[in-house]
């Protein structure tokens, strides 16, 4: 009896052992796409996955996603602190399902998402690029979002609406073009103060808005070109706060920076060609450029410095 009882312990021993093994295995640190992949593969760089889906659920958390070659890579839903980097590859996420996001991240509220090197595109039909919904920090670096024309069409839509740990949005070096709408902070309710900084990227070619905050959503925009969009280049509503730093907002067949019952500041930022150059209530910190607009020229007088 106790030789069966040893040999029983032994053997749930080694189970218990090659479980283990495989569930390291299925959670590596780092892990790796190509587009001649295969998903049942464990995702190392010698045996990588087909796709983004495929690689997730075999990475750990804080961990990266990288990509060996060019590819398509799927639609991904992001539901824990990871990074997601293309290198320097064409590393295409695209979708033309309607209402469809390319990426949605959908994780825990302390988690922190790394989106960079990817070139996502809607088709003209599809609906986010990237569709947030819960997360602490989402970091979106180096990306073309293009071609999300169908309803609702946002390149990067930002819909949390939680208070603490504060959710913010850091989107640089991208390139978001030709969708219904650039960058959108779309809270749910007024509790959701959504932090957004845009720096050194270009929204351009957007049927609707550029850049549109509401419900006490605060976003700065520095060395950025915000231009040629069929409504306004950046709308402020209902409780939100907007500053604009050394950018160029032109071409915008709407009002260039319009303030809608929220905050709107300016900073060394040219403002031609537009429209209507500014509308609503402006704060003017100065060394700003509001000229041949077909309205809305003038600027206060800026503000005192301190």
């Amino acid at each position: 009896m106790n030789k069966f009882r040893l040999t029983i312990n032994l053997l749930a021993l080694v189970i218990f052992t090659f479980a283990f093994a495989s569930f390291a295995q299925a959670q590596a640190t780092r892990t790796w796409v190509s587009g001649v992949g295969d998903d049942a593969n464990p995702c190392s760089r010698t045996a990588p996955c087909k796709t983004f889906p495929g690689a997730i659920s075999k990475t750990a958390t804080g961990g990266e996603i990288n990509v060996l070659d060019p590819g398509g890579f799927g639609l991904l839903t992001i539901n824990k602190s990871i990074t997601v980097d293309g290198g320097g590859f064409i590393a295409g996420v695209l979708t033309n399902t309607p209402g469809a996001s390319a990426m949605i991240v959908n994780a825990p509220t302390d988690a922190i998402v790394n989106i960079r090197n990817l070139d996502i595109d809607g088709l003209g039909a599809a609906g986010n690029g990237i569709r947030i919904l819960a997360a602490r920090t989402v970091n979106v670096d180096n990306c073309q979002i293009y071609g999300f024309r169908g309803s609702p069409g946002r390149g990067i839509s930002d819909e949390r609406n939680t208070i603490t740990p504060i959710p913010m949005l850091n989107v640089t070096n991208c390139n978001i073009r030709d969708n219904n709408g650039g960058v959108a902070a779309f809270s749910a309710g007024s509790n959701g103060p959504i932090r957004i900084n845009i720096e050194n990227c270009r929204i351009t070619g957007h049927t609707a808005t550029g850049v549109f905050v509401q419900n006490s959503a605060v976003v700065v925009v520095s060395r950025s070109i915000i231009a040629s969009n069929l409504g306004d280049g950046v709308q402020v509503n209902s409780s939100a706060q907007a500053t604009i730093i050394s950018s160029t907002l032109t071409e915008n067949q709407g009002i260039a920076a319009n303030n809608v019952g929220g905050t709107l500041s300016l900073a060394d930022t040219t403002i031609v060609n537009n429209i209507t150059g500014v509308g609503g209530t402006i704060t003017s910190f100065g060394n700003n450029n509001v000229r041949n607009n077909q309205g809305g020229n003038t600027l206060p007088g800026p503000v005192g410095q301190q």
